[in-house]
């Protein structure tokens, strides 16, 4: 009964709908390819990148940090929210230490060398970086069926909103390239997206393993605010504040707070 009662939550379209969510800011910036034929405007790629960072900033501390503290009693209750989030963040500093490293307004990966074409570096690079945050996402869905709470689209909305905005350049500076490297639009756009498809499965996998990982639960939302804030500050603030226009990353930054802080304390 119990596992019934759980494949029931996990098809509940209260989960579905955050775990396709991120996908689709992935489609809709691989979509660019049929609109665009050279590179976002840079004012439009600021804003999105500040709006981004804002909404995954206050993610990471309302939906995730103060979650997994008030998991615990006491004042040991901000361990595993701060030893996870370390961990979150090494995490990804080893990703991007082994792994080629993504500069989304320049498109250029560095990195060790690998042998591998620069759109197969951008594609590989991006699809890395989406794996924690499609677990983020599950980690925010685990946690209230661990806790014995039916989940709800409010839940994990907000969350997948933020991740979804942030992937929509992220979709466009591998199709674009991919695209002028000789591709077709159909096939750039179809590699873009294809690059988004592994967050749903980091999500899925933190799902369908919530009750084993009941225990750690509160050391996984820290990891996955340490690897969101990871993100946040290499690479979308660094890239929303670079050159002209700072202003309107750091206007999107304010918008994009704001409005997470308001979604996770309504919804």
């Amino acid at each position: 009964m119990h596992k019934k009662r759980n494949t029931y939550k996990i098809r509940n379209m209260n989960i579905l709908l955050p775990l396709l969510i991120p996908v689709m800011g992935t489609t809709l910036g691989s979509a660019l390819v049929f609109l665009m034929r050279g590179q976002m405007p840079r004012m439009t790629e600021k804003a999105l990148l500040g709006f981004a960072s804002g909404v995954m900033v206050a993610a990471s501390v309302w939906s995730l940090l103060i979650p997994s503290m008030e998991m615990g009693e006491g004042a040991e209750r901000v361990i595993p929210a701060a030893v996870g989030f370390c961990l979150g963040m090494v995490f990804l500093l080893g990703v991007d230490t082994f792994t080629p490293h993504l500069h989304a307004h320049s498109a250029t990966p560095e990195g060790p060398h690998t042998g591998l074409t620069k759109s197969q570096m951008l594609a590989l690079a991006v699809t890395i970086h989406n794996l924690p945050e499609g677990m983020a996402v599950g980690v925010v869905i685990a946690g209230m069926i661990s806790a014995g709470v039916e989940p709800t689209v409010g839940g994990a909305l907000a969350i997948s909103l933020g991740i979804a905005i942030q992937n929509i350049p992220e979709g466009a500076i591998i199709s674009m390239p991919i695209r002028a490297a000789g591709c077709n639009r159909l096939k750039s756009f179809a590699i873009g997206t294809v690059s988004g498809l592994v967050e749903p499965v980091g999500a899925m996998t933190v799902i369908l393993l919530a009750e084993t990982l009941t225990g750690v639960m509160p050391y996984l939302l820290g990891f996955a605010a340490g690897a969101m804030m990871y993100v946040v500050v290499e690479e979308l603030i660094p890239e929303a504040s670079s050159g002209r226009h700072s202003n309107i990353a750091v206007l999107g930054f304010g918008v994009g707070f704001v409005l997470m802080m308001v979604m996770d304390c309504v919804l």
